[in-house]
């Protein structure tokens, strides 16, 4: 006879339990009918079935104070949910569970088959601290949230309902200090008239602290490994929010400590451990806890703007295989070793980074995703990528997102080179920076977030360099404030800081005239019939050093067909200065014609930009003066 013992769960977690008999009883029921037998026959299956089916819930042991106390438990939960109770009619009922449940412990402390005795007091200190939590009376929540640790030193209460109480708490408390709450404050005719509230981080570490003791591996007085490492790690989060970096430190080395013994033993056992399961889910757990510890290194690091450290560890976690980490601790690893890489200019890695940490995110369901897709789509443009990261399957369905559409329109002027609408939409997007987010339900500007604002000055010189070089492509000479125009109008001072920074990353090869402020392109120059310097206006010649340029609103067809004819102007150019290959002993007649062709307009050219230099010398007007390929 095997027995089966059928676990039954109630509300707020208790449990009761049933025992029956295995032995068969479907089977006296099939030969009770095949038996076509008499009413005695009937009774006589019935009778076995009642002597098979045990009841075993402990209805022989319960006696009128055991009923009276779950009685009394669920009475003062109703006292709590009504609006009608007042706060110490409340406490009264749930301290009356506890006095009920002591009495009964001493009544029956010769009975050796309680082994539950406490049960009733530790859910009814559960709802005391929570209650006084609720109300703000902090210290009365700590006394009674001691008195609770109490009861779970005791041993009577199993390790699934301590873990989930513990876990409850400690998440109200943490709440305490976020300024949030489970549950809405009670009306203020139920709230007592004289609260006590203390610092909510001096209660958050009180508390930690006590649960911590309590359940330490090897000195305290309830020893559990797996809940002092989940609390451990809810206390270093708590603290890097409390920005408390001394006190992390101290918790990290512990947390470093324990996982050292865990390795050492897993790795002492796995030498002699025949059951390789086992020692597959030991290395699993290990890996995990790992990733867990350098989540929360990683933060702190990166608090710290220590980049050399942070790089180190995110190094490593990078190379933990084994464990599964919860998506979210991944994501948050990823986040910030994508910062840690934009902070060191590395744009691609950091676009990689990023784009890994969204797509962990997103696995978590996690808000947070939307906020790594900006980074993303950040990085990728500071990369100078021509790949939009919305073509993604990952991140598609977010570019109409209402946080996310202006970032979309963002990157389509970059890829565009849409300087005017690109500086447009930051402009847009910075009106409600620094007065703490939108309000009224609309969506929160990008330029709100401190990352993105630390990186828009690099975003406007990666578009102005884009754009420039496009501008400056077709021109040997270009004055500064052409190119100033074609980049928004921004100061000349810029215009020399993008020209300057491009020379001496050698991407341009060429020198600025800051006298006359001329770009001259040497490569072209250079590149000119046999290592000689193409021909000289006469603007260069009479001393005026700067670009052939005319008024901006007066030259747009001159400055087309200049821009048309200089790859023949050029050629034209090579010919003349070396004989062997001129076209003037040719007698093709088109080839001799286009030479001609080329002749009058480097003299039509010549001729205007002088004339327009003397006018302008003339006049002394400072006009927007546009380059002319000589």
């Amino acid at each position: 006879t095997t027995s089966t013992t059928t676990t039954t769960k109630m509300s707020d977690s208790e449990e009761y339990e049933y025992e029956y008999e295995d032995d068969g009883s479907d089977e006296d029921n099939d030969n009770a009918i095949v038996n076509n037998g008499s009413d005695d026959d009937d009774n006589n299956s019935d009778e076995d079935m009642e002597d098979n089916f045990e009841y075993t819930d402990e209805e022989e042991e319960a006696d009128d104070a055991e009923v009276a106390l779950e009685n009394a438990y669920y009475n003062a939960k109703g006292l709590r949910d009504s609006n009608e109770s007042t706060p110490t009619e409340i406490l009264e009922a749930f301290q009356k569970v506890v006095d009920l449940e002591k009495q009964h412990v001493e009544d029956h402390e010769e009975d050796n088959h309680n082994t539950n005795t406490t049960m009733w007091s530790y859910k009814a200190r559960k709802q005391l601290v929570k209650y006084y939590l609720r109300i703000g009376d902090t210290p009365q929540m700590m006394k009674q949230y001691s008195l609770l640790l109490e009861i779970i030193a005791s041993g009577t209460v199993s390790p699934n309902a301590i873990e989930k109480g513990i876990n409850g708490m400690l998440e109200r408390v943490s709440s305490l200090y976020q300024g949030t709450t489970f549950a809405p404050p009670p009306p203020p005719s139920r709230t007592p008239t004289t609260t006590k509230q203390q610092d909510p981080q001096v209660v958050a570490r009180h508390i930690y602290d006590t649960t911590l003791q309590i359940f330490h591996p090897s000195q305290g007085t309830s020893p559990n490994e797996r809940l002092w490492f989940k609390t451990n790690l809810k206390y270093g989060q708590l603290l890097y929010e409390m920005n408390e970096t001394t006190k992390l430190q101290f918790v990290l080395r512990d947390l470093q400590q324990y996982q050292q013994q865990q390795d050492a033993t897993t790795s002492m056992g796995g030498t002699h451990n025949i059951n390789n399961n086992t020692s597959s889910s030991s290395t699993t757990t290990s890996s995990t806890n790992l990733m867990e510890i350098y989540a929360l290194q990683i933060q702190l690091y990166s608090q710290q703007k220590d980049n050399k450290k942070l790089r180190q560890v995110f190094q490593k976690a990078m190379t933990v295989r084994g464990g599964i980490p919860h998506p979210r601790t991944l994501a948050l690893i990823q986040e910030l070793g994508g910062k840690m890489h934009m902070a060191s200019r590395e744009y691609e890695e950091a676009t990689s980074t990023f784009f890994q940490a969204f797509k962990s995110y997103d696995e978590a369901g996690d808000p947070s995703r939307l906020r790594c897709l900006k980074y993303l789509v950040m990085a990728s443009m500071l990369h100078a990528s021509t790949i939009n990261p919305f073509d993604s399957q990952e991140a598609r369905p977010y570019r109409d997102d209402p946080e996310i559409v202006a970032m979309t329109n963002l990157v389509h002027a970059f890829h565009n080179n849409e300087i005017q609408k690109f500086e447009s939409i930051l402009k847009q997007n910075t009106s409600s920076s620094g007065r703490g987010g939108t309000g009224g339900g609309q969506p929160r500007r990008f330029m709100d977030d401190e990352f993105v604002r630390e990186h828009v000055g690099d975003l406007l010189r990666t578009i102005r360099t884009q754009v420039l070089r496009r501008v400056i492509r077709p021109y040997t000479r270009i004055s500064l404030q052409a190119i100033a125009q074609e980049l928004n109008d921004i100061p000349l001072q810029d215009v020399e800081n993008l020209l300057v920074s491009l020379i001496l990353e050698g991407t341009l090869q060429g020198q600025i005239d800051q006298v006359q402020g001329v770009l001259l392109k040497t490569k072209e120059m250079g590149g000119v019939g046999s290592g000689t310097t193409p021909s000289t206006s006469s603007s260069d010649t009479n001393g005026n050093g700067g670009p052939s340029s005319s008024s901006s609103g007066t030259t747009s067809s001159t400055n087309n067909n200049n821009s048309s004819s200089s790859t023949t102007m050029t050629m034209m150019t090579r010919m003349r200065n070396n004989p062997t290959t001129s076209l003037s002993n040719n007698t093709n007649p088109k080839l001799q014609a286009m030479e001609e062709l080329a002749n009058a307009l480097e003299t039509l050219s010549t001729s205007i930009a002088t004339t327009r230099m003397k006018e302008q010398h003339h006049h002394g007007a400072s006009h927007h003066m546009r380059g002319i390929v000589h």
